[in-house]
């Protein structure tokens, strides 16, 4: 008989302890702690490094890398930015990714093509609009791509050969007719930061560059948006996971968190339209 009221003493002390358990993980959560936290630290000491396009510098830089290292704070994002075809370029001769987010298909199709994109993964995530700008300052009267026939200065756009906006600048240029017009006057960025500085700077009368980039700065401004049929192929952003990843873990947590609501609504915030 003693034993059984032991027996019977010992169960209800063990039903309570889940019970408080269960009640404080709940009010836990209740007043917004992480109960996640047990897995982040599984990640603590690893590293996310990333390749991506040099228009997503401001938004990666100044927002989305600081919130993903707070929310696991054991792991280091090491961003590395170029253009998107010297970017592929670099993953192809064995640079160090596990994240790649370019500014077109193309180099993310001709990597995945190599072998080389865990295409599990590869999303076609972000969408941009190509735009043309003068300096803050000009007293231009350019106000449409047409304008640019009868310009005296120079054009600045992104290498087409290797700069994603710039081959988007030449489509638009080449479908509004007046690409053998304005070839002469082209002057070539290695990426589309270097087109935005030459405008800003005032290097370049105009230039060619996607929305959020001229939304970064106030030294330029925007004439126009390109044409809606100068553009046959939409401004995609695709991201991807890179099948030579050194840390899976953290790059899973890396690319599930860029598609948090969170983290896309500091994209629109850049001037990016999430692709649906």
């Amino acid at each position: 008989m003693k034993y059984n009221k032991l027996l019977l003493i010992g169960i209800i002390a063990l039903v309570a302890i889940i019970s408080v358990g269960s009640v404080s993980a709940g009010l836990f959560d209740f007043l917004g702690g992480d109960s996640s936290n047990a897995s982040n630290s599984n990640l603590t000491g690893k590293d996310v490094n990333l390749a991506a396009a040099a228009s997503l510098k401001n938004a990666f830089d100044e927002k989305l890398i600081p919130m993903f290292e707070q929310k696991y704070p054991g792991v280091k994002v090491t961003p590395t930015y170029a253009s998107s075809g010297d970017l592929q370029t670099q993953i192809e001769n064995g640079l160090e990714a596990d994240v790649f987010m370019s500014a077109a298909n193309k180099q993310m199709n001709a990597l995945a093509e190599k072998g080389l994109v865990d295409n599990s993964t590869n999303l076609q995530f972000l969408e941009n609009k190509v735009v043309l700008i003068v300096p803050a300052n000009s007293s231009s009267n350019i106000s449409s791509f047409d304008d640019l026939k009868n310009l005296s200065g120079n054009i600045a756009i992104g290498d087409p050969e290797s700069v994603p906006a710039g081959q988007y600048a030449k489509e638009v240029l080449n479908n509004t007719g007046i690409w053998n017009d304005v070839e002469s006057k082209l002057s070539l960025g290695t990426d589309v930061t270097a087109v935005l500085n030459q405008v800003a700077q005032g290097s370049a009368e105009c230039g060619i560059v996607y929305a959020t980039d001229a939304k970064s700065t106030n030294d330029v401004k925007v004439v126009c948006e390109a044409p809606e049929n100068a553009l046959k192929t939409p401004v995609i952003y695709p991201v991807a996971a890179l099948k030579n990843s050194t840390d899976d873990d953290a790059t899973k947590a890396f690319m599930d968190f860029l598609q948090t609501k969170e983290a896309k609504d500091v994209f629109v915030e850049y001037g990016f339209t999430i692709h649906e």
